[in-house]
């Protein structure tokens, strides 16, 4: 490590700082961080293959298992995630053997620096500046390949400044924030479609007829070369294996380790990506190890050890999810409808969304599974306050009240007449989440 590096402050108080100092409000645009890139010597251009993903649902999950497949296979990968649950430091991952390891404090403190003083004050928001220093750090350690998320859009999003990536990636589309995207599905459609590229391949997961049609008039425009989901691959679940057949053949795997249904069809636009990029020689063994070995916080993630579920009666389950939008919700849903299928208990949702969040279409996809709901408080600026969310739930059938805060509400649950030990859902923000796994004692890592 440098002097330099040995001298700086906690990452954290650089990340508090630069909030304070550069706007909070999102500005989708790529000339700032294009200006603030040439002054460290375009970091972009010094970066390992790239996976691009975009996508409304499921871009997170699909780049957790593009990582445990080529890590599995012995290739070394950095992962650009956001937001993060608990510490700046889990949306960059650095690829080690054996292994990538969440970005530590030195590192990330001195590259935020470096861009601080490079930016020499120039406008910039702050996904901007962080990006521009995550790229740093990508590019001043080796990797084979870099799994990139892209933060909002798509077209205008700040990762978009790669020129060719290795193949892009195209998650579910739905309905999600409007007031910077388009009030369509069509527009929002049109916005991810914004990183297909000149000659690089493209999968594109599930889509609403709509979606694709979008997706298709921008790639035919561009020269990308699509593979579809339903068209070109695809990926389902039989007698309890994951099922992946394109082209190149058929995979029978087993069930991915993320819960619900929606990650088959997350584990196999990750598998197709592979097989898109043809630059990594993935066998098959890895794949099958990675559907094993995928690990993704707060996406149905059961909590069993830590301090919130000794609140719990004996014998409940406790489980935490982020999603936060319509089709999160019915994406959660399922999952829980899966659960309920094979273990029937009363499902309690605890429930916390922002006020940019459809909370009413959100909680109506439990109406037919939750027997009640603590709406409890979002550790945001913008979080819905607990009464707006207890009335949605109370629109969508379910009976409904709030609590202080989670740690009260699951104290509650305690006092519910209920048959027998509960299904405890906790869901609707990922901010909601990351509370939930600092308080639990167990932040991702």
């Amino acid at each position: 490590m440098s002097a330099e590096a040995a001298r700086a402050p906690a990452a954290e108080a650089v990340i508090a700082r630069l909030g304070r100092l550069h706007p909070r409000k999102i500005d989708l645009s790529l000339g700032r961080l294009e200006r603030l890139l040439a002054r460290l010597g375009h970091p972009e251009r010094k970066l390992p293959p790239v996976v691009h993903v975009a996508g409304t649902n499921g871009k997170g999950s699909a780049i957790a298992f593009l990582r445990a497949m080529l890590e599995a296979a012995g290739f070394g990968v950095h992962v650009y995630t956001s937001p993060n649950l608990v510490r700046f430091n889990e949306r960059v991952r650095l690829a080690q053997p054996g292994g990538g390891r969440l970005v530590d404090d030195d590192a990330l403190a001195a590259a935020l620096l470096d861009c601080e003083r490079l930016n020499a004050g120039d406008p910039i928001t702050f996904f901007e500046i962080t990006t521009a220093a995550a790229f740093l750090l990508f590019s001043r350690h080796p990797a084979d390949a870099l799994l990139l998320e892209v933060g909002l859009g798509g077209r205008l999003d700040a990762t978009n400044v790669i020129g060719k990536p290795l193949v892009s990636v195209i998650m579910p589309v739905s309905i999600d924030h409007t007031d910077f995207l388009g009030a369509t599905l069509a527009e929002i459609a049109a916005e991810k479609a914004g990183i297909l590229k000149s000659a690089v391949p493209a999968v594109i997961a599930r889509q609403e007829r709509e979606a694709v049609r979008v997706i298709e008039r921008e790639a035919a425009r561009v020269g990308a070369k699509l593979s579809i989901s339903g068209e070109h691959w695809q990926a389902y679940e039989e007698r309890g294996r994951l099922v992946y057949s394109d082209d190149l053949g058929l995979l029978d795997l087993p069930r991915p380790r993320l819960v619900g249904p929606h990650q088959i069809e997350n584990a196999g636009a990750a598998i197709a990506a592979l097989r898109a990029a043809n630059a990594f020689a993935v066998p098959a063994a890895a794949i099958e190890a990675g559907m094993i070995r995928v690990d993704w916080p707060a996406r149905m993630q059961r909590l069993s050890h830590g301090h919130l579920p000794s609140r719990l009666p004996a014998g409940a389950e406790l489980w935490l999810d982020g999603g936060h939008n319509v089709a999160g919700g019915a994406a959660i849903a399922a999952a829980i409808a899966g659960l309920e299928e094979r273990v029937p208990r009363p499902l309690i949702l605890i429930a916390g969304l922002l006020a940019t969040k459809d909370a009413d279409g959100f909680l109506a996809c439990f109406s037919d599974l939750a027997r009640h709901v603590f709406a409890v408080p979002v550790p945001a600026e913008t979080g819905r306050s607990p009464d707006e969310v207890a009335a949605s739930a109370k629109r969508a059938g379910l009976m409904a009240e709030t609590a202080s805060g989670v740690e009260a509400a699951l104290d509650r649950v305690r006092a519910l007449a209920l048959e027998s030990p509960p299904r405890v859902l906790i869901t609707g923000s990922l901010y909601l989440a990351g509370e939930v796994l600092a308080l639990n004692g167990t932040p991702p890592a």
